[in-house]
């Protein structure tokens, strides 16, 4: 008589395009034994949209509504990218008001995401209140966005040589009043979530990254930061104005689950000491640099008429991109955004290619799931903080 052979049965599961806690339409082609996860496949393109090939053939000035889909969490980053390209290319200057207007917005887009990542990171590890409380002041930042822009979230506000309409009369009380207010909000969040012993079993110890390991994947922001390494393109690279702040570069030294939200709570709280800097210190003076608008080829003198006088975004010109190629990059909410462009004497980029930071972050996931539980799966998704427009573009 044969013996019966033993064999484990792996079983492959799909998770998502739409599983409920998939951050966008992400797949993952899981391969389990039980519990365990033997195997992770991320499978990606199910939002594509072709926005480095769109961008070859639209002006600047055309494409800035585009951009706001890529990461359309943090909107501000991936519209001031697509400024500070052209505007090194063309060595233009920024008036300092507009510097220090755009570095508002930065942070409070900033805070933005963080609190989006916030909310469904707790809910995918399963606690539900702070989904609720998040939006609380999501929604407080968006009425700021919405007076200062217009717009809610994609809001189509820099423009090469500064920003498309000043700030709007209160503006400033209004938005130092909600600094104050978000403090209280941070520290009620710290004391629902950072000692509560279930969140702290849940997310302590995965998904560590040592610190060589995170610079050999190309790892950045705070997945960088969590893991031991002060790197900050703030502090690098000193654009905007942020050299002229006091502030400090958040960090921790563990490299798992838990240190990644620290560094991004504490964000939440630095990102609120810049603004209520630049609030206080903010210059007067033109929010757009006004030379640049003699490049301005469009005559259409109808639009300089009486009625039309009132408009507040009003178009920007419409200039070549030398030829010569350039990577600039912001400190975006999820890591180094960074765009690599070449010029080509048209008013056409010749190439846009964008460096996402979620898409770069994604890369580790599958090491990081491997020998852990599929629960941890989520954990460690959710830690990553990705946005699936940025990732496929």
């Amino acid at each position: 008589m044969i013996a019966p052979t033993t064999r484990k049965d792996l079983m492959i599961v799909n998770m998502g395009p739409h599983h409920p806690s998939m951050h966008g339409v992400l797949r993952l082609i899981v391969t389990l034994d039980g519990e365990d996860v033997i195997d992770c496949e991320p499978i990606l393109g199910y939002l594509h949209r072709g926005m480095e090939k769109i961008a070859e053939n639209r002006t600047i000035i055309q494409y800035l509504p585009y951009v706001t889909r890529w990461d359309y969490l943090a909107t501000m980053f991936t519209e001031a990218i697509t400024v500070n390209g052209p505007e090194q290319l063309g060595n233009i200057q920024v008036p300092k008001r507009a510097s220090y207007i755009r570095a508002i917005m930065l942070e409070l887009s900033r805070i933005a995401s963080h609190l989006l990542w916030l909310g469904p990171f707790m809910a995918d590890i399963g606690a539900q209140t702070p989904f609720f409380y998040i939006f609380r002041e999501r929604e407080l930042i968006y009425d700021l966005f919405e007076a200062a822009t217009g717009m809610r979230m994609m809001h189509n506000y820099f423009r090469i040589g500064g920003v498309a309409a000043d700030l709007p009369h209160g503006w400033i009380d209004k938005c130092l009043d909600f600094c104050d207010y978000f403090l209280t909000g941070v520290a009620e969040y710290q004391k629902l979530i950072t000692r509560n012993p279930i969140f702290l079993e849940r997310v302590e110890g995965v998904g560590i990254i040592g610190a060589e390991e995170a610079l050999n994947w190309g790892l950045s922001g705070p997945m960088l930061r969590a893991s031991g390494i002060r790197w900050d393109l703030r502090k690098v690279d000193r654009y905007e104005c942020y050299d002229e702040f006091d502030w400090e570069i958040q960090w921790q030294k563990e490299g798992d689950s838990l240190a990644r939200y620290l560094v991004r709570i504490s964000e939440m709280t630095e990102s609120i000491k810049i603004i209520q800097q630049v609030l206080e210190g903010i210059p007067g003076g033109p929010y757009e640099n006004l030379e640049i608008r003699r490049f301005n080829r469009i005559k259409d003198p109808e639009w300089n008429d009486f009625e039309y006088r009132f408009i507040s975004k009003k178009p920007s010109p419409t200039f070549e991109l030398s030829k010569q190629e350039l990577y600039v990059r912001v400190e975006a909410p999820k890591g180094e955004l960074g765009i690599f462009l070449i010029g080509d004497q048209s008013v056409f980029p010749w190439r846009w290619k964008i460096r996402p930071p979620g898409f770069i972050n994604l890369q580790i996931l599958p090491q990081l799931v491997k020998r852990m539980k599929l629960a941890d799966i989520m954990t460690i998704l959710g830690s990553i903080d990705i946005i699936m427009g940025e990732v496929d573009r």
